[in-house]
């Protein structure tokens, strides 16, 4: 697990002020302080349903295990793909940045900059958009 810097912004309230610390890209995981299980936007441990999970910080960078292409609910079609993480957990999510059939299983991907994976749906792009080369 690489380390990624933290920048720490003072906020300024009437009577003190208080330093919060804003990690840079990645993923803020879960992990079990009982058992010691990383997870994913989970209320419980999913091994032995402790509810004393403590928040890390991961690189975020994950290998996609499976990869489908999926036309519901919209016009355009789009990549959900499940990725696993060097943390141990897998997680469905959505790849951008490539057409939607072009994800393979094996590549690597890492959290779309700007993004903020605790609001909403989870985003990742290619870490490498060249494709596979060994199948041709």
């Amino acid at each position: 697990m690489s380390e990624t810097a933290t920048h720490t912004a003072p906020t300024v309230t009437p009577g003190h002020t208080q330093t919060v610390e804003t990690p840079g890209t990645g993923l803020t995981i879960q992990r079990c302080r009982w058992c010691g299980t990383a997870s994913f936007r989970r209320l419980l441990c999913p091994v032995c349903a402790s509810s004393d999970l403590q928040r890390e910080h991961s690189a975020g960078i994950g290998v996609v295990v499976q990869s489908s292409v999926v036309n519901r609910y919209t016009g355009t079609a789009r990549n959900e793909s499940l990725v696993r993480f060097p943390e141990g957990f897998v997680y469905r999510c959505r790849v951008v940045g490539a057409a939607p059939n072009l994800v393979w299983i094996g590549a690597r991907v890492r959290p779309v900059a700007g993004s903020h994976p605790d609001a909403g749906e989870v985003v990742f792009e290619l870490c490498d958009a060249g494709g596979r080369t060994d199948w041709q």
